[in-house]
């Protein structure tokens, strides 16, 4: 795969950045970590430049982002609620629960938002609850585009000054990717502990 997003941008250049990064966002599998820094390496050997190649991989980003935000309102809550009615009681969930959580995307949501953009893979995804919250549209963009043009001038500005070695921050966004995932699950774990905390209490009481 790794070829084939570096020939693809070779020969397409700012638009090739451009679908990568849209397609990346829609399809995480495809990841920036290699987009972006082999876009940086490019400025080093070619006509193009880091501002150039920012502006065209946070368009794509932008782009992608907006398609599975627009996910997100196709499966709203009201929708998630109609399915959490009928089998919430085998996955152990009740509508309470999405009430919460969607009050909770509501007030934390936009700094959500704005610090996922920065993980891996979760950047792509978090549009989706974003959406389906339906957050304002406006600072969904705002917080989206910052996110992410934070992202891509460190990754793109690594790649350039790298150079043909680009490909060792590959390395370093491996064990970043493992550490924020780690981090990620320990949150989740503790929040389920601290759920399951509550139910005992309330059948206890």
């Amino acid at each position: 795969m790794e070829n084939w997003i570096t020939d693809f941008m070779e020969q397409f250049g700012y638009i090739g950045i451009f679908l990568m990064m849209a397609l990346e966002n829609v399809f995480p599998p495809i990841p920036s970590e290699i987009i972006l820094p082999f876009g940086g390496f490019l400025t080093t050997s070619t006509n193009r430049t880091v501002v150039g190649v920012i502006l065209a991989a946070t368009a794509g980003s932008v782009i992608g982002a907006i398609i599975l935000y627009g996910i997100g309102l196709l499966v709203d809550v009201e929708r998630l609620e109609k399915i959490i009615g009928r089998w919430g009681h085998i996955i152990r969930i009740k509508k309470e629960d999405i009430y919460k959580a969607d009050a909770w995307f509501d007030k934390y949501g936009y700094w959500t938002v704005l610090f996922c953009r920065m993980i891996p893979l979760i950047r792509s995804l978090i549009s989706i609850p974003a959406g389906m919250s339906n957050m304002k549209f406006w600072l969904f963009l705002l917080f989206t585009t910052i996110g992410t043009l934070i992202w891509n001038i460190v990754l793109v500005m690594l790649g350039a000054a790298l150079g043909e070695s680009w490909g060792d921050i590959l390395k370093f966004m491996h064990v970043y990717s493992t550490v924020a995932y780690i981090i990620i699950a320990t949150g989740l774990v503790l929040l389920l502990l601290l759920y399951v905390r509550r139910l005992n209490k309330k059948k206890k009481n």
